[in-house]
């Protein structure tokens, strides 16, 4: 009995290796040799059928995919003849803009680097878009609901082809070819990838076969999500835009929007993934956990043979970029932030300031002093409203005497002390809200220079001098806020005032309250501040001792008091 066991386990053993062994001597499997790149490459059978070509227009964007079959007609089906590796591996691919690592495990993009980007010093490596915690489905992952064919094409190795490794200004349109076929199903899956050298979009067409139910093509896991962060401007998370609505909410759990879908986003403040169907499809996000999110496209089932073409963009949220792509996408940088929602008006002052300030870089070379003349350009712009705001001001802290005196006479009667009220308030050309009416105009440009500093991708990494490294980080030392907030208590007291001194010592608690808020700030929000403090402690020093000082106040309120008398 121990004789024939043990011959067994000799002829299984036997059998398990030498079935490899013959494969390989007769050619049905061959050896994968090295790639040059690294990677391990598949080289294909005798009897594997052509590569399908991408279909190219004029500007080189892909319009369709030709797939040779048996019988020399096209079809919209990956080829079934398709000799499919053994082992995982990855394709590296390169423009010159991003560096792209391809996994032939399920067919997805494994890493997807921004040459032109890179994350904080010391470190300072670029910038990476995919997330990689956790084994969750990555970019142009496709997903079914039928769990074992879900499987299937999720763990399923892929055959990758490419007809480049790096491009140039030369070369500067490459494709990438990964398929993939289950002889057991029957199904077939091709992911046709162009790459175009000065260009963060990718044109995408998915080939699928023996598929009879809708699918989804994925976003895959926090692509495009570099930072969460804690900031309470602009929202981090999924997007899109339906119908030509876009929605920034990211759901609690699952999401589906149907209708006509221009794009699908996952988004943090600097950067983006979009996917951009070309036909009929429904939107789709999901949250795994408060910071795992997904979003994609859901593709109607078809049936047979079928195309799908897309595009991705993944990158930076430069706004001439995504303007130039034509979808909306430029509204993914929200310069109309205020309180709870995006205003209309916001928009329209922040969107001329943003253009302003880059026009203000383009002839000097840093962000900081940009920073410093565009503000000083807006305080000229309200100095006339400043004036009348100061003055009026002024003039209400000069007659609050006069004011008293009638608060007085007629604190019994409400309708006639406010008649006398309205009555001094005319005679000496006084208007009670003129301190804050200018003030308040001058709010939407304010909160537009905000967001501008704080949105935009421009200031990233951008250094001022000194100490101050980048402008979209917090000072390290807090210099520039302890200096806001000194400037803001000198504002404070010079500034005139009609309250009675225990309200006025309460409100000198404001600089320092502001002064915490701002240590968090980005350093060129600061730098604004700051400078916006020290404009207006030298206009209102100026207007003090050259333009009203109080006799001549004085002496014009009494001049006009006595014209009206007469």
């Amino acid at each position: 009995m121990d004789k024939r066991v043990i011959a067994f386990l000799v002829l299984s053993l036997a059998i398990i290796l030498g079935f490899d062994l013959l494969l390989r001597e007769m050619g049905w499997m061959p050896e994968p040799p090295p790639a040059q790149d690294g990677s391990v490459q598949v080289p294909p059978s005798p009897e594997r059928e052509p590569t399908p070509a991408l279909q190219t227009g004029k500007d080189g964007a892909s319009t369709g995919l030709s797939v040779p079959t048996q019988s020399g007609t096209k079809s919209g089906a990956p080829a079934s003849g398709t000799s499919l590796p053994t082992l995982e591996q990855v394709v590296t691919v390169e423009t010159g803009l991003v560096r792209v690592e391809l996994s032939n495990r399920g067919g997805v993009i494994r890493s997807w680097e921004l040459k032109r980007y890179h994350t904080e010093p010391p470190a300072e490596k670029p910038v990476q878009l995919v997330y990689q915690g956790g084994k969750f489905k990555g970019p142009l992952s496709m997903t079914v609901a039928n769990a074992d064919i879900d499987k299937t094409i999720r763990e399923g190795l892929y055959n990758i082809e490419k007809d480049f490794s790096k491009l140039d200004a030369a070369h500067p349109v490459g494709h990438v070819t990964m398929r993939f076929h289950d002889p057991a199903t029957h199904l077939g899956v091709e992911k046709q990838l162009t790459f175009h050298h000065d260009s963060y979009v990718m044109d995408v067409l998915f080939a699928i076969d023996g598929l009879t139910e809708s699918y989804d093509i994925g976003l895959g896991t926090n692509f495009g999500i570099v930072e969460w962060g804690d900031g309470f401007i602009g929202l981090i998370g999924s997007a899109s835009q339906v119908d030509n609505k876009i929605e920034k909410e990211t759901p609690e759990k699952e999401l589906e929007r149907k209708g006509t879908v221009q794009w699908v986003a996952l988004q943090d403040k600097y950067f983006l993934s979009v996917l951009i169907p070309k036909e009929s499809a429904a939107a789709l996000a999901k949250t795994e956990d408060p910071k795992i999110v997904s979003a994609g496209v859901r593709m109607a089932a078809s049936g047979g043979a079928s195309s799908v073409a897309l595009q991705l963009y993944a990158g930076p949220k430069e706004y001439d970029t995504l303007r130039s792509m034509n979808v909306g996408l430029e509204d993914m940088i929200d310069f109309g932030w205020f309180i709870y929602g995006s205003w209309t008006v916001v928009k329209s002052v922040a969107k001329p300031i943003f253009y302003i300030l880059r026009f203000i870089h383009e002839y000097i070379n840093n962000y900081g002093v940009c920073i410093i003349l565009l503000t000083m350009g807006i305080k000229l712009l309200f100095v006339p409203l400043q004036y009348k705001s100061y003055k009026s001001m002024k003039m209400m802290r000069l007659i609050q005497p006069k004011i008293k005196e009638v608060q007085e006479k007629y604190k019994g009667d409400r309708d006639r002390l406010n008649k006398e009220l309205m009555k001094l308030y005319r005679e000496q050309k006084v208007n009670p809200l003129g301190g804050f009416l200018p003030m308040f105009l001058q709010m939407p440009v304010f909160i537009s220079l905000f967001n501008v500093l704080y949105m935009t991708i421009d200031l990233r990494q951008a250094p001022f001098m000194l100490w101050v490294t980048d402008l979209s980080l917090q000072d390290p030392y807090y210099v520039l806020p302890v200096l806001m907030g000194a400037t803001m208590f000198i504002q404070q007291k010079i500034t005139p005032t009609t309250m009675d001194p225990a309200q006025a010592k309460m409100m000198l608690i404001l600089p320092i309250g502001l002064t915490f808020l701002f240590v968090n700030f980005p350093a060129g929000l600061v730098l604004y501040w700051l400078t916006n403090n020290v404009l207006t402690i030298t206009q209102q020093l100026v207007t003090d001792r050259f333009l009203l000082t109080d006799k001549s106040l004085l002496a014009a309120g009494a001049e006009q008091s006595g014209s009206t008398s007469a």
